[in-house]
């Protein structure tokens, strides 16, 4: 990503944590009374005694000095300083003197975010060999000692540290090497808390990390020594854990009420396994999936901090810890298996500042309904009719094609063409997230969005193009709603528009020089397309859903998936009828298909963001998925998934695919 880019990241996600600092009391006095908030209640003593856990996030970097001393005594030196949003998580203890005194212990882990770039610590060259060091996590074992003063609390911290490191050497001649490292060294610094709530703490903290020196000597005998020192300013939030005879247990009450309508935390952890067997390939190219038997896994874990600033006005705050790999590193199939596998693969936890949004509503008067709360909905009673505008980041289905019983890969479908329609090719980086704004006029039969999102500067890539309306994604999106045999539906019609530095299939064929080197031919194009969406209720228990998407295909997919036509139709079940109320089952396939021009390309050897085996014996991708949800209770639920995919990357000398999944969700 670019420089504008990263520090834009590192403002949202300093200034998300930052806004919990706000005092609750002086918030309330600027909303009207027509809005239920509850009186605060200012309690006389905190007990900062007992267990907690949290996250934090921030900003953080060091330097290193390296020297590469290769087996012919060549020797090469740099000193680099590095830098980047990081995050991570806490837990720990504290016990709180009657003086006010406290003492703790905290073990912590902290992540570099997920552009390459900022974790790299060193780069060192030569004409036989080329090493890059990076970072993979931070971890510390610390004391604290401190003073507490009620919900205030003071301290300095001081204790073991370690890192965690790879190398990596691309000799001129050979194979790659890679060598694990982890380094021991000390950490020390101090921060400011305060209790906001009887559970709930927020920090500002600032940490130093100084570790020994690395000596790695590579199995061609290369030897790259480093130095590394590591600091960081974070912003934390904790939750302590209450055990019997605590003081916060007795009144149940707090300096800002719990239940308050100010603020709302969600969270979530979901870790989906995938496996195949092995399955018939006449060959295979860079994109292909790979035949033989593989399992792979992602797992994420979010927070969703909410606050409502004034009437109307609300800021949804969305860091997020990202692990895994997709299947053959996310390529081999356009309806791909996993809505969890992001085109970026992480072996260690990456950060990331998925969704930070700013939203204002202006209520027209009349009926109201209940908006739920939600990990991006504030609980609130609003105007039916209604405008709301949103800016900042967050992914383009956050507000369009809402589908009620296919959208959530953390809980619902999994595959691609199944969860999203699968020929929108909608702006996003390899997360698929981005920037933009929208508005929304809601009325009780009908609501009409629209939205502007930065466009990728090249297909598949987490750069965005800030040319602010001369590229970018537009979209319009009209939801009419209506009752059919006096159970409701919903069609969605979006009309989308990209405008964006691309290039052409067919251009790119007709001259043979490029060596089908589509980047080429890239220029200033317009790309567009269509859905239409459907959602209807059978039954209270049962529901129907089924999306035709098609674009024109002309130019390169830029940010979504290899699909230029694509339809899907399923089914939701609820388990009432056999006493399990909280289980779905979910049945539902996928047709997808490329245009062309698109399907030329790939034959003659041309490759998507996801597919291109290096030739093409053509037919349409065929994707039969089902799923059964089993509710452990109403925070957790176990899954499993199965998919049988025809033709992957629409290539009828590869497959079938026999795609087994697992699903552990967990949300509060």
């Amino acid at each position: 990503m670019n420089r504008r880019s990263r520090s834009w990241e590192s403002l949202l996600a300093g200034a998300g944590l930052g806004l919990f600092a706000f005092d609750g009391a002086a918030i309330a006095a600027d909303i009207p009374v027509r809005m239920p908030v509850k009186a605060p209640y200012i309690q006389s003593v905190f007990d900062w005694t007992g267990f907690y856990f949290g996250a934090h996030a921030g900003y953080g970097g060091g330097t290193s000095s390296a020297v590469l001393t290769e087996p012919l005594l060549t020797t090469t030196a740099t000193n680099s300083p590095f830098s980047g949003v990081i995050g991570g998580v806490q837990a720990g203890y504290n016990v709180q003197m009657p003086s006010g005194l406290l003492l703790g212990i905290e073990a912590d882990l902290t992540f570099p975010n997920y552009f390459t770039s900022n974790s790299i610590v060193g780069l060192l060259a030569t004409p036989r060999s080329a090493v890059v060091e990076q970072w993979d996590y931070v971890g510390t074992v610390r004391g604290r000692i401190g003073y507490a003063a009620n919900h205030w609390l003071l301290y300095a911290t001081g204790g073991l540290a370690y890192a965690g490191e790879r190398f990596v050497n691309t000799p001129s001649i050979g194979d790659e090497e890679k060598h694990i490292n982890v380094r021991l060294g000390w950490a020390a610094g101090a921060g400011v808390e305060y209790a906001f709530a009887p559970n709930w703490s927020l920090r500002l903290e600032y940490l130093y990390n100084r570790f020994e020196k690395a000596d790695v000597r590579l199995a061609s005998g290369t030897q790259y020594s480093s130095t590394l020192d590591f600091q960081s300013l974070r912003v934390g939030l904790n939750r302590k854990i209450d055990w019997p005879g605590s003081r916060n247990l007795a009144p149940k009450s707090a300096l800002i009420d719990p239940e308050s309508d100010r603020w709302e935390i969600h969270g979530q952890t979901t870790y989906l396994p995938q496996a195949y067997p092995g399955f018939r390939a006449l060959y295979s190219g860079t994109n292909s999936l790979t035949p033989a038997p593989q399992a792979q896994a992602t797992w994420s874990n979010s927070l969703f901090l909410n606050v409502r600033l004034w009437e109307g006005g609300e800021v949804y705050y969305n860091p997020e810890l990202l692990q895994g790999f997709g299947l053959s590193d996310t390529v081999g199939v356009a309806g791909f298996p996993s809505g969890e596998a992001q085109k970026s693969n992480f072996p260690y936890p990456h950060y990331n500042t998925s969704r930070l949004i700013l939203r204002q509503t202006f209520g027209f008067g009349g009926e109201q309904e209940d908006l739920p709360s939600g990990p991006l909905q504030l609980a609130n009673k609003v105007d039916v009719s209604r405008l709301t505008l949103q800016a900042g980041k967050f992914s383009v289905l956050d507000v369009f094609d809402g589908n009620s019983y296919a959208k959530d890969t953390r809980k619902d479908f999994m595959n691609w063409a199944m969860w999203a329609p699968g020929a929108f090719d909608y702006a996003a980086d390899k997360l698929g997230l981005t920037y933009g704004a929208t508005a929304e006029l809601n009325q009780k039969q009908w609501a009409l969005r629209a939205g502007y999102f930065l466009m990728d500067a090249e297909s598949n890539s987490n750069n965005f193009d800030t040319r602010i309306f001369q590229r970018g994604t537009y979209a319009l999106e009209l939801e009419t709603r209506y009752s059919l045999f006096s159970q409701p539906g919903k069609l969605r019609t979006i009309a989308w528009l990209n405008s964006a530095f691309s290039g052409s299939y067919r251009e790119t064929l007709d001259n043979p020089a490029l060596n089908l080197d589509i980047a080429q031919t890239r220029t200033g194009r317009i790309k567009y397309g269509y859905v239409f969406s459907l959602e209807q209720a059978l039954t209270d228990e049962i529901g129907l859903f089924g999306r035709w998407s098609w674009n024109n295909g002309k130019t390169e997919i830029m940010a979504f998936t290899d699909i230029d036509a694509s339809l899907s139709l399923g089914l939701s079940i609820k388990g009432v009828k056999w006493g399990r109320p909280d289980d779905v089952i979910g049945i539902g396939g996928a047709i997808n298909a490329l245009s062309r021009d698109h399907r030329d390309f790939i034959a003659a050897g041309g490759l998507g963001p996801l597919i291109g085996d290096g030739a093409l014996n053509y037919r349409h991708e065929r994707i039969l998925e089902s799923y059964y949800a089993y509710a452990l209770n109403k925070q957790l639920t176990l899954t499993a998934d199965y998919q049988f995919i025809t033709n992957p990357a629409y290539n009828a000398d590869r497959g079938p695919v026999h795609v087994f999944s697992g699903r552990f969700h967990g949300e509060f």
